[in-house]
C-alpha cells in the first residue's frame, strides 16, 4: 500500500489543521493505521492510532482532547484533524500502516510510511 500524507501548513497557535493520509494499491485488505510526527532534533513520536476497522482509536497524552484520527473507508483516508495548535505541535507529521487489525503506538508496528507533511505553527 501506498500513503500519500497532505494538510499541512503555516497556522497560529490556537487555529487549527486537517491532515489527511491517501492509501492506494492494496486498499482492500485491512490496515491499523496511525500518525506520528518528528520535529529537528527529536526522535519520532506518537500521535494517534486506529483500529483497521475504526472501532477503536488511541490518541497520545501531548494531543489529547485536542488531536483527533478518524477514517472515511469510502475514500480509503485516514484524517488527523488537529485543533488548538501549540508551536510546540510543529513537526514534520508522518502517517503509517500496516496489514493488522489491532491499535499500537509502536514504531515498528507500521511498515508502510507516507512521507510526510509540514506542519508549523507560530506564537
Amino acid at each position: 500500500v501506498q500513503l500519500q500524507a497532505s494538510g499541512g501548513g503555516l497556522v497560529q497557535a490556537g487555529g487549527s489543521l486537517r491532515l489527511s493520509c491517501a492509501a492506494s494499491g492494496r486498499t482492500d485488505e485491512t490496515y491499523r493505521m496511525g500518525w506520528f510526527r518528528q520535529a529537528p532534533g527529536k526522535e519520532r513520536e506518537f500521535i494517534a492510532a486506529l483500529r483497521s476497522d475504526g472501532s477503536s482509536t488511541y490518541v497520545a497524552d501531548s494531543v489529547r482532547g485536542r488531536f483527533t484520527i478518524s477514517r472515511d473507508n469510502d475514500k480509503n483516508t485516514v484524517y488527523l484533524q488537529m485543533n488548538s495548535l501549540k508551536p510546540e505541535d510543529t513537526a514534520v507529521y508522518y502517517c503509517a500502516a500496516q496489514r493488522l487489525k489491532t491499535i499500537t503506538s509502536i514504531f515498528g508496528g507500521y511498515g508502510y510510511w507516507g512521507q510526510g507533511t509540514q506542519v508549523t505553527v507560530s506564537s
